[in-house]
């Protein structure tokens, strides 16, 4: 942001009421008719006035992280040539010295640990796509697969803040805020980003530590901070008025403390002040918003059929995704689902079916109800992970049962709607899954094009920050995948 929207921005009432008298009935009358306002979808609230920088293909996303890292051999990358390296030791020439883990640097042999999997082709790009995946085998048409992730984090937790907001270190905006703060709102009465958590499958799938940072805002104002969405009766904590509290009550408290905090800004002139008003306001008009949106007493038959009878249950992928369908239908932007549960280390086969039933279900369901209401053109929906697995066995192998360690050279993901070229699968990996061998996407390159579909040009997409032009994709070169996009 340059300088001139950042004083307008933090300009006191005072100043604002000086220079725009002339407007003093405007704003009445919008204030008069704020309560029809809310009720609009679709119609933009906020942003930045530059932004979109030229016509976008997406206006909201629904990014599913596979938190944890699923295994790409064992997915959406099929090497059947590894049946017949089955227990010899990965060659040195493919491993190239690459750093390991310290769960696995210590082994005394690396044996090469085939897909327990069968995999088949399906759609007019022939994917060759896991048994496991059968739903979204079905839809291979609508699925752009990226065969060539790569990452510079080797565990986790800095793979994952890297995915999510371009550093490995926490305390930058992630990729949800980012597109709240340039973007704005498609609707006053719910969160522009919202995040959920889904509990893992298999109760022998290890699960990764997650906390609020993922979807912080970082540097930008807290109001861009995504929204946690709990499973249960009460989704959002606090927002319920207290017990003998009436609604109000409610009001005249929020519009005194309104007050104090306007006083408190015309002395100090702190944007968080004006944060701190809208985040008041927005949890008021939520007691009535999140309710209604998380009651599914009002999905028809035909939901329950396509999503399983798992969609009721809240915790669930399943779930987490209707929820996120319900969401982009009222104008959300931006959701963010954390499924638990792919890190596989060690018994992969029998944890992989169990994680892949519910991710493929909700997945496929997901993409099938955006396109029967005729919104997957405008949103994005993201399946992945933060990186890939090794092909050789972390522990003892057996031919029905293998770990897999971390492996940040190449994994693949799955895009959808958008903007995004359906039916297509991008890149090559060497045929034990382990290197890249045509056209990589670094992180930074898969989030320029993320913010591409958006209408937004990543070089220019910046917020001053300690006297540097921070953005999204950092300070090297990125470029948007254009072979990916439709």
């Amino acid at each position: 942001m340059n300088p001139i929207q950042q004083a307008i921005k933090t300009e006191t009432r005072r100043q604002f009421f000086a220079q725009g008298a002339k407007g003093i009935g405007g704003i009445a009358l919008a204030t008069l008719m704020a309560d029809e306002a809310r009720g609009s979808v679709g119609e933009r609230v906020g942003g930045l006035p530059e932004l979109p920088h030229f016509a976008p293909k997406a206006k909201r996303c629904v990014y599913l992280h596979m938190m944890g890292a699923p295994p790409q051999m064992d997915l959406l990358d099929y090497k059947p040539q590894m049946r017949d390296w089955y227990d010899k030791d990965l060659p040195e020439s493919i491993r190239q010295g690459q750093r390991l883990t310290t769960m696995t640097a210590g082994q005394a042999r690396f044996p090469i640990a085939p897909s327990v999997f069968e995999f088949s082709q399906h759609g007019q790009s022939g994917a060759w796509i896991s048994e496991i995946l059968p739903l979204t085998a079905s839809m291979a048409d609508d699925i752009c697969i990226i065969r060539t992730m790569n990452t510079d984090a080797i565990n986790h937790e800095p793979a994952i803040t890297f995915i999510q907001t371009g550093r490995e270190v926490a305390g930058r905006p992630c990729i949800g805020s980012w597109i709240s703060y340039g973007l704005g709102s498609l609707n006053r009465d719910l969160p522009t980003f919202v995040v959920m958590n889904a509990e893992r499958s298999h109760p022998k799938a290890g699960q990764q530590a997650i906390s609020a940072k993922l979807w912080s805002a970082g540097f930008l104002s807290p109001e861009f901070a995504g929204v946690g969405l709990r499973a249960g009766a009460d989704p959002v904590l606090y927002v319920k008025n207290p017990e003998g509290v009436s609604t109000s009550v409610r009001r005249r408290m929020l519009d005194g403390l309104s007050a104090l905090n306007q006083i408190q800004h015309e002395r100090i002139s702190d944007p968080a002040t004006l944060a701190r008003i809208e985040q008041y306001e927005m949890a008021f008009r939520m007691q009535a918003s999140v309710p209604e949106m998380s009651d599914l007493s009002s999905e028809p038959a035909s939901t329950w059929k396509r999503w399983g009878e798992e969609a009721r249950e809240p915790g669930k992928f399943q779930n987490a995704a209707l929820m996120a369908r319900r969401l982009i239908e009222r104008g959300v932007r931006f959701v963010q689902i954390y499924h638990r549960g792919w890190d596989v280390h060690n018994d992969a086969p029998v944890v992989l079916r169990a994680q892949a039933k519910d991710a493929d279900r909700g997945a496929w369901a997901l993409v099938q109800d955006l396109k029967e209401r005729g919104l997957l053109d405008e949103t994005l929906v993201i399946w992945g992970g933060e990186f890939g697995r090794t092909i050789y066995s972390q522990g003892a192998l057996t031919p029905d049962n293998y770990g897999r360690d971390h492996h940040p050279r190449c994994y693949s993901l799955w895009m959808a709607g958008g903007g995004i070229k359906g039916g297509m699968v991008y890149g090559e990996t060497d045929e034990f899954s382990y290197n890249i061998i045509k056209d990589p996407v670094p992180i930074r390159d898969y989030q320029a094009t993320l913010l591409h579909v958006f209408g937004i040009d990543h070089e220019r997409f910046t917020y001053r920050h300690q006297g540097l032009d921070a953005k999204l994709t950092g300070v090297e070169q990125a470029h948007v995948i254009k072979a990916v996009l439709a």
